[in-house]
Parts: structure tokens; sequence; C-alpha cells
């Protein structure tokens, strides 16, 4: 039999998870059509699953303010680098990963040569900023989502979008629970009777500086009234370690509040409620069953900016899923020792989280999707042509 020709498709991923998404993606193309052959732009997870590397991701890893100015002539060239390479390849399709301005940019470069592209992750136009849609549209012939509810403003700005579903929901099991939270407390050295809670005040040195006097009044307040309990906080890096130990050393609480090197995970798995800031991590609660409070503060001057611009009124991605107030959150001015020990208390007396539990497994099935059937199979009809809206 002669082996069929292959089916080459671009991708560029900037960021380790963009990485990740790409090698999941790329098992799920192949698994469909097994003559595929992926390259461009993508990490060691994606040379793990057969990826062909024109530039490894590290090209593209920029962080804070200035670095990206400083390195922007490098970014330009490799812009035009990948052009030229597609453009001698002509590839079925153009795949950006996350890594919005940098890979939308690309595919308008890559749809002017003819090439269909698909964008995996959408921008958070659902949020804010509604009005990029109409350069995305112009860009993108496909919109691959990690949540449901992002399609809904694609469709009707008429861009091709599917549903995908989220790799964490994917990663955690549906099932379990009990057993992982149990492992989580061996592992941490916590007394399966006791009663936990683990504090996320963000990844971002000013997060980390936000949040954290707020997060000690709260565990000053809570102790007054459950004396007996024990704190558990996720460092998200060295850095934020060593900041985080130096809040909780001069608020005189060393011997209440364990600090632990990264693994977020291991420690909300280990916790009875969680008290998180926005984001992926009150998806990440969520997947583990927990209880939790949500609570975001930003500088007084950027709320300002950033409130005029939101067109949610729930930030919280339970909250969002769900279109129910699963979950309380306090933003700005709210985020207050009090309210949030208030607001925790109250989630370690109750008995009755059967219902919060039950919503929260319904959401991580939702969540499940099967990246062969949604990703892949849209990706491979938009090359040949077939893809419907």
């Amino acid at each position: 039999m002669i082996p069929a020709e292959p089916v080459h498709y671009v991708m560029v991923a900037g960021e380790p998870s963009g990485d990740a998404l790409g090698a999941a993606l790329i098992e799920a193309i192949k698994r469909v059509q097994p003559n595929a052959v992926c390259c461009g732009i993508g990490g060691p997870k994606m040379c793990e699953a057969g990826f062909k590397p024109w530039f490894g991701i590290e090209v593209l890893s920029v962080n804070g303010f200035f670095e990206p100015l400083l390195k922007l002539p490098t970014l330009i060239h490799l812009l035009f680098s990948v052009r030229r390479r597609a453009r001698a390849l002509g590839p079925a399709a153009f795949v950006g990963i996350d890594f919005n301005f940098f890979n939308l940019l690309l595919a308008r470069q890559i749809k002017a040569l003819g090439i269909p592209t698909v964008h995996y992750v959408s921008p958070t136009v659902w949020a804010w900023r509604s009005g990029r849609i109409r350069s995305i549209k112009a860009r993108v012939d496909l919109m691959l989502t990690l949540y449901p509810f992002e399609t809904e403003i694609y469709r009707a700005h008429g861009v091709p979008v599917r549903f995908v579903g989220h790799p964490k929901a994917r990663a955690i099991g549906l099932e379990g629970h009990a057993e992982r939270d149990r492992a989580a407390r061996v592992s941490l050295g916590i007394p399966e009777t006791d009663q936990v809670v683990s504090l996320l005040p963000g990844s971002r040195r000013s997060e980390v500086a936000s949040m954290m006097p707020a997060y000690l009044d709260a565990v000053k307040e809570l102790l007054v009234i459950k004396p007996a309990l024990s704190f558990v906080i996720p460092a998200a890096t060295p850095e934020r370690g060593i900041e985080i130990r130096a809040a909780v050393t001069a608020a005189g609480l060393d011997h209440k509040i364990q600090i632990h090197d990264g693994e977020p995970l291991k420690v909300m798995a280990a916790s009875d409620v969680v008290l998180v800031n926005s984001g992926t991590a009150t998806l990440e609660a969520m997947l583990l069953r927990k209880p939790m409070v949500m609570a975001y503060r930003l500088s007084p001057m950027t709320y300002q900016i950033v409130s005029r611009l939101v067109t949610v009124s729930q930030f919280a991605l339970p909250n969002i899923l769900s279109e129910r107030k699963l979950v309380r959150e306090f933003i700005q001015d709210d985020v207050t020792g009090k309210n949030l020990a208030n607001a925790l208390e109250q989630l370690l007396s109750d008995q009755s989280s059967e219902h919060l539990t039950d919503e929260y497994h319904r959401l991580h099935t939702l969540l499940q999707a099967d990246l062969s059937t949604e990703a892949a199979l849209p990706i491979i009809a938009l090359a040949q042509g077939r893809l419907q809206p």
C-alpha cells in the first residue's frame, strides 16, 4: 500500500500552557488523520507528540512591560520567518494557540496567503473589549473555545466556532475526589481531622501585594471564631514564596499558616474551603469540588479604567458557567478581612453542600468535551473546504 501523502499544519504556541494545549491537539489530529505533520513554533510537550519545530517556544517567551518592547525586532523577524516558511510549505491550515497578540497578527499574514486559519483559546471578548471581534473575524476562519458560553458572541458575528472543552476538566477526573483529598493531606502532613482553608492570592507580584493584607486579616478574624483552623498557601513561584513568607511573618502568623512551594491543586485538594483570586483558580477549585470565596482587587486607577470596559456582572468562572451565584464574590472595596472571614466561616459551618457538589459535577462533565470530535474534525474539515458554520 502506498503511504498517504503528508498533510501539513503550521502551529504556533508561545507559552507553556499553549505547549500543553498544542500537544493534546496534535495527538487528537493524528488520531483522526495519521498522516498529519505539524510544525512551527512549539515546546517540549508538542515535540513529544510528534511536532517538528522550526523554532523553540522560548523564542517567544517575554515577561513584564519593557522586555516585549526590547524584543520587538526579534518578534517581527519571527513573524515574517513563519510567514515565509508557511508560504513555501503550503500547509492545510494554520493554528495559533493562545498567545493572542502575536498569533492574531500572524493569522492576518497567513490568511492573506490563502491558508485557512484557526485560533485555539478565545480572547476574553465576552468579558471586555468586545469590539475586537471584528478584527478577529477578518483574521480567523475557525475559533476554538474552552468554554461553551464563549461561542455565542462568535456565532452572532458570523465567525465559525467550536467549543472544545477545557484541558483541566479532562486532566482532573470526574470521580475519586475523596481519595485524592486524603492523598493530598498525607503528602502535606495535614491530619485528616483538621479543618483547612487554602489561600490563593495569585501568581503575580502585584496580586500578592494587593491581596495578602486582606487575606491575613481574614485569617486573624477566623482564628478568633475557630482557633483550631489550619491554613495553607501555595506559592506560585519562588519569588512569590519570599513575598508571601515575609507578609505572613510580619503578621505574626507563621505558626498557623503553612506555605507550600507550588502544587496549588494539591493544596486545594487538601482543603475544606478555598479563598481564591479570580481567574483559572476558581475553575480548578470547582473541578476539585471545593466550596470557595473569590476576592479580587486592583489599584484604584486601574479599577476605574477596567470597570468601564468590563461587560460581565459576575467574575468567578463557576458563576459564569452556571449562570447562578454558586460562589460569593468580593471585588475591590468589598475585599476586607471581615467580609472574607464571614463568608469562609459560613462555608466551614455549612453541612448541606450537596447541591453545590452536584452542580460542580454537571459543569465538570460539560467541560470534558472530546478534542478529536470537537477540534480535530473541524480543523480537518476547514482544511478540506467543507467546514459547516
